[in-house]
């Protein structure tokens, strides 16, 4: 009967002891109040916030021409013939379909402001990421976390990625 309870002890202690050896350590950082405190990235921020608000400003002033248009339009449009009537609002159509590409050129997902924030932001948060996994391989941990954002983890281990398993498996 000691026997057995000894055993036992031995093996809920090997059991605990082979726990906590294979523990994976698991951190967070706050990502954006990173990037937050580098004056850099405030002055990348600065930029592009006078950049999209130059845009805007331009746009809106191309919105107001096409309401003076628009506005003369309706002022002469009974005195116009039905040729020049459809002139006029072709030439309406036209000046808004371009200050909607100008728009989409400027604002759309692949625009010139998108762009610009992939060249001035992108190395920083390069570099964010490289301290980060650094830091990681330095102290051990195998998961970091990015409590700012959806995205989630920021780094992991490789040798915790079952992708391939999973694959064999299917």
């Amino acid at each position: 009967m000691m026997y057995r309870k000894t055993l036992s002890l031995f093996f809920a202690a090997f059991f605990l002891f082979s726990l906590s050896a294979n523990a994976q350590k698991i951190a967070f950082v706050d990502v954006q109040e990173i990037l937050e405190n580098i004056a850099e990235y405030k002055e990348a921020q600065t930029e592009l916030d006078r950049l999209a608000n130059q845009w805007r400003q331009e746009i809106a002033q191309e919105y107001d021409v096409i309401k003076g248009m628009y506005n003369r339009y309706q002022a002469e449009q009974v005195l116009l013939s039905e040729d020049a009537r459809k002139q006029r609002e072709d030439e309406i159509m036209n000046k808004e379909k371009q200050v909607r590409d100008m728009q989409r050129d400027k604002f759309g997902p692949e625009g010139a402001l998108f762009q610009r924030r992939q060249e001035l932001v992108q190395p920083i948060q390069e570099r964010v990421y490289a301290a980060i996994e650094s830091y990681a391989g330095e102290r051990g941990y195998d998961f970091i976390f990015d409590r700012s954002s959806d995205s989630g983890m920021i780094f992991t281990n490789p040798q915790y990625n079952k992708t391939e398993d999973i694959l064999r498996r299917l």
